[in-house]
């Protein structure tokens, strides 16, 4: 017993020191603020984990440890406001029913993903869905400095319909659904505003950051509902109302265009996917002030799924849907100015591949590549109330930065490129080291 807490000390006491290291990060050429101009030649002095100073030239404070990024950009991290670090991509459908998939299992993935999400150049990640316990204890355990990795908010287990996208027992057979809500798999399904509520408040008490809700039917559920709306407006309305008394954020799971509307009318904060968005929509969006999260890298990952044999029927179908409108919603919500925040819905595909959601914000949704870069680093801070912290390299703010080969700024495939990760003042160990 007394070697394992040692060696959790042991743990807590290099997080300490990491941040009690000054650096000197050496850049040649710095993003400060993705909407300002860039800087050349600089250095970026760290001190206790934050952004101590920005000096002109290349600079090395007595004692500091130098980090030689002249050949390359160094910026803020990025943010991705929507994963899913206990699921691997590419698996079929019913692996969660396997017994593969157990919540200590679970947990690893949790672990390993995160740190393929820092390695990709993201500092702070919100995950959309999993096992409450699990996801709060990944978010904790990497919290703690135990383990390398993102900054992370978790929502758990989503809220969902009875046979709705995040329904354990949706389309399977009458005795293993029966065995599966008997089991008490689905606390997170709920009927009616008063039973939704109750499983806000236990979310809450649970210790969740973000309450997610399935507003529409989803494409990777095995059932044949539909991707419109699921939840009545007086159930959505009455969540939203729960969660914001209990200070927490929504998030929207929404495909069809009258659940995005439904969803955005009931003052929901992000809409996640927003696939078949209109005009309407939009423009309730804007009025609102509710942010859009795109997840474009997901429709990859759908598609590298389809003839496989590892989705449902009802799936492919679903899928085939939204292959036709690609980017398309985030065309819109962008030429109609609503707020935009990066997310990939990484597992659907790779966790190590969510950088390549910036390119696709450019080349599928229209964005110009600094618009796409601000989503990126600024967008998910602000819609998580953590601007004052992450986001920019602006002096006192968590020194949370990456560096990458060539100019973001120009190039969206740049971030694809990332040499240097640094959350919190503390050097994440890339593949290799």
């Amino acid at each position: 017993m007394h070697k394992y807490l040692l060696a959790g000390a042991a743990a807590l006491a290099f997080a300490a020191s990491a941040q009690a290291e000054t650096y000197a990060i050496q850049a040649g050429r710095l993003i400060v603020d993705a909407a300002q101009p860039e800087r050349g030649n600089s250095t970026v002095v760290v001190e206790n984990g934050r952004i101590a100073r920005i000096d002109s030239g290349f600079t090395a404070p007595t004692g500091a440890i130098v980090v030689d990024e002249r050949s390359r950009t160094v910026m803020p991290g990025m943010t991705d406001v929507h994963v899913h670090l206990t699921q691997n991509s590419g698996e079929p459908w019913y692996i969660g029913f396997t017994k593969k998939y157990s919540n200590a299992y679970a947990v690893t993935l949790g672990l390993t993903h995160a740190l393929d999400m820092a390695r990709a150049g993201f500092t702070t990640v919100r995950d959309l869905g999993g096992e409450t316990s699990v996801v709060i204890a990944v978010r904790d355990a990497v919290g703690e400095g135990r383990f390398p990795g993102p900054r992370i908010r978790v929502s758990g287990a989503p809220l969902s319909i009875v046979g709705g996208h995040a329904d354990e027992a949706t389309g399977l057979p009458p005795e293993l659904a029966e065995a599966v809500n008997e089991a008490h798999l689905n606390p997170s399904v709920c009927t009616g505003v008063e039973e939704c509520q109750k499983v806000v408040r236990q979310l809450a008490a649970a210790g969740v950051d973000v309450i997610k809700v399935m507003a529409t039917g989803g494409v990777l559920d095995p059932g044949a509902m539909g991707l419109e709306q699921h939840f009545t407006d007086a159930e959505l309305k009455g969540i939203v109302d729960m969660a914001h008394s209990l200070h927490l954020k929504t998030a929207a799971h929404a495909h069809g265009a009258h659940g995005i509307l439904a969803a955005t009318n009931a003052g929901i904060d992000s809409i996640e996917h927003g696939t078949f968005l209109d005009e309407a929509g939009a423009r309730a969006m804007k009025a609102h002030g509710t942010y859009y999260s795109a997840t474009l890298m997901a429709f990859s990952g759908v598609q590298s799924l389809i003839g496989t044999g590892k989705l449902a029927p009802e799936s492919e179908a679903k899928a085939k849907q939204t292959f036709a409108v690609w980017g398309k919603g985030l065309n819109l919500a962008y030429r109609t100015g609503v707020k935009i925040a990066l997310g990939t819905d990484s597992a659907v595909a790779p966790h190590s591949l969510a950088n390549r959601e910036v390119e696709l914000m450019v080349t599928k949704g229209g964005m110009t590549p600094r618009d796409a870069l601000i989503a990126a680093t600024k967008g998910g801070p602000d819609l998580m109330d953590l601007s004052s912290e992450t986001g920019t390299l602006d002096l006192g703010k968590s020194a949370d930065l990456i560096a990458v080969d060539g100019d973001p700024l120009v190039d969206p495939a740049a971030v694809q490129h990332v040499a240097y990760v640094m959350v919190g003042g503390k050097a994440i160990p890339m593949k290799g080291q």
